[in-house]
């Protein structure tokens, strides 16, 4: 994938703070921006939501799953049961859970 930023002179030093960063984590200035993305998008969402935005599912299928473990599952996660009844890959429940923990660490 390739990006281009715009930017203007007075942005520079938002690119100084991303290198630097970039630098203390050994990643490139492309990865640090792509995970203060996510962490601007993603901080406050519920798996599901994230599910949604990975477009894993779609919202009637999280829908669908919570009421499921509503009325039927109920001592079953919402991820195992969109894994069970919708079909989401497990790998992509865990990237899903991976990013929600990031965030609820913080």
């Amino acid at each position: 994938m390739q990006v281009t930023i715009y930017h203007s002179n007075e942005d520079h030093y938002l690119l100084d703070l991303v290198d630097q960063q970039a630098r203390r984590e050994r990643k490139s200035r492309s990865a640090v921006i792509l995970s203060i993305l996510e962490e601007h998008f993603e901080r406050e969402k519920k798996l599901g939501e994230i599910l949604v935005d990975l477009g894993a599912v779609s919202q009637s299928d999280v829908e669908k799953g919570l009421e499921l473990q509503k009325n039927t599952f109920t001592e079953k996660l919402l991820g195992e049961i969109l894994v069970e009844e919708q079909g989401v890959e497990k790998e992509v429940l865990e990237r899903a859970l991976a990013i929600q923990s990031r965030f609820k660490e913080t």
